[in-house]
């Protein structure tokens, strides 16, 4: 039996742009972040900047993670067993609702729905 593991994009990280057009008015900083100061602006736009690499980050590990499982559900079906260990996936949703509450158990539905080879 051939699995096929899920096919991701490969990702790419966002790049700091600034859209203008010929005559177009300039934005600044604090109206581009609704921030009232400056100063705020500037925090922000630098912690937006922080997010948006911690971002970059973690669709990066998701996708090794995907790679993963797909190695782990290779293994476990070309050995005639289940793609999917329903007893693991119970192990992750706690593991994820332990150490970040009840959002913690959706965002790892989701996750382990993504990886999930396709057969």
């Amino acid at each position: 039996m051939t699995t096929t593991a899920n096919t991701t994009r490969p990702h790419t990280t966002r790049a700091n742009t600034t859209a203008t057009t010929g005559g177009a008015a300039t934005v600044s900083a604090a109206e581009r972040t609704g921030a009232r100061t400056d100063e705020a602006a500037h925090v922000i736009t630098g912690a937006r900047e922080r997010i948006d690499a911690l971002d970059d980050r973690i669709i990066g590990l998701i996708q090794e993670r995907m790679a993963v499982s797909a190695v782990i559900q290779d293994a476990r079906i070309s050995s005639g067993g289940r793609r999917v260990s329903l007893t693991r996936e119970m192990e992750v949703l706690g593991h994820y609702r332990d150490a970040l509450g009840r959002p913690g158990t959706a965002l790892a539905m989701t996750m382990l729905e993504l990886c999930r080879g396709r057969i």
